[in-house]
């Protein structure tokens, strides 16, 4: 593919197009298409923006965990609010910006042009608002990623996968990893990170009648059907199938409160709080009302038992984040070892071997 003839076209207004339900608003492509079934608006953005913060947290401020020291092109799938995007492109401003590059689908017209296409990529279907200040080595695209990627082979430097669980289709995921693969450079690293929305507790006090059970399986079995919500679970599997060698895997405990007695979760806890209390409502709204029938009353009925549940300290309540990292087997391969974050359980893994943990997330 001879680079010069890549190139990406305006943004069509079709993806600006929003449906209001509940008070919400929704990307109308992304939800008659099953593509995508959070709202878009502006609480919205202000949550991703905030959940952002609370990753930082999580992560120790690390952006990329694997060793990756001098990266020239970085691919984000399922950008967002853009955060992420920005704060790597200040962080290596050193990149070269020289790639042309071709999305399927449609593009911000990015001020920058021709063979100065930047160097960080962010995609999403949703062409949400991102400040007019940012650096000039990144660029945001909106492109369906369930569609084969179309960018070229042995590009990227690196890809980052987060919180696509309810944006990729049920049967896209294994195609998913292989199209990440194949525009990864050799040695080139992919690193994801996924949320399992199914509310756990070790003391045995959150039961199957508890609302935030109760929620966590409605989420569940309201998108089943169109995304696979438990893929956090097999990201290690997902990644050595599609080849990726010296893959490392972190299970990190994410307290839905500040009910820890460790001083660092008891943090990320009392900052999850306002983002729980959130998430709760809007990723439950469009697929509790059209896929399982609730009523708005029932879904906010349900939604302040389950914020209720998430604040009560006896349940001790989390979700469970997965972190995952893999390398495209090749040149370049760097003896620095990765930055995973430490794992709040014992449950790390590496070589695509299955960890011999005592813990496990509850399916």
């Amino acid at each position: 593919m001879d680079e010069s003839d890549l190139q990406t076209v305006p943004v069509d207004n079709t993806y600006r197009e929003v449906i209001t339900l509940n008070g919400r608003d929704f990307q109308r492509y992304a939800v008659e298409n099953s593509i995508y079934f959070a709202p878009v608006d502006d609480d919205e953005i202000e949550r991703l923006h905030y959940q952002h913060e609370l990753f930082n947290m999580v992560f120790e401020n690390r952006l990329i965990f694997p060793p990756v020291p001098r990266p020239r092109r970085i691919l984000e799938c399922g950008s967002g609010s853009g955060a992420w995007a920005i704060e790597v492109a200040e962080q290596y401003p050193e990149c070269e910006v020289r790639m042309a590059c071709f999305v399927s689908g449609v593009a911000y017209p990015s001020g920058v042009s021709g063979e100065n296409l930047s160097t960080v990529i962010g995609l999403d279907i949703y062409p949400y608002p991102v400040p007019e200040d940012i650096p000039d080595n990144v660029d945001f695209q909106v492109d369906d990623l369930n569609s084969p990627s179309t960018f070229p082979s042995n590009h990227f430097d690196l890809v980052n996968s987060r919180l696509m669980s309810g944006g990729i289709h049920v049967d896209r995921w294994t195609n998913y990893l292989s199209d990440i693969y194949r525009v990864l450079r050799p040695g080139g690293w992919c690193q994801m990170v996924e949320i399992y929305y199914n509310a756990q507790s070790d003391n045995g006090t959150l039961t199957a009648n508890h609302a935030l059970q109760v929620w966590s399986q409605s989420y569940l079995q309201s998108i089943q059907h169109y995304k696979d919500p438990r893929v956090a679970l097999r990201l290690q599997t997902l990644m050595t199938q599609a080849g990726f060698v010296e893959v490392e895997s972190r299970l990190i405990t994410l307290p839905l409160s500040g009910w820890s007695n460790d001083p660092r979760d008891r943090d990320i806890g009392v900052a999850n709080r306002a983002n729980a209390h959130r998430l709760l409502s809007s990723l439950a709204m469009y697929p509790f009302s059209q896929g399982l029938g609730m009523s708005n009353t029932d879904i906010q009925l349900l939604v302040a038992q389950a914020r209720a549940e998430a604040d009560n300290p006896a349940f001790k309540a989390y979700f469970p984040v997965y972190v995952c990292i893999g390398r495209k087997p090749g040149s370049s391969r760097s003896h620095r070892h990765s930055e995973i974050p430490r794992s709040h359980t014992p449950s790390s893994s590496k070589g695509g071997r299955q960890s011999d943990s005592r813990k496990r997330a509850r399916h």
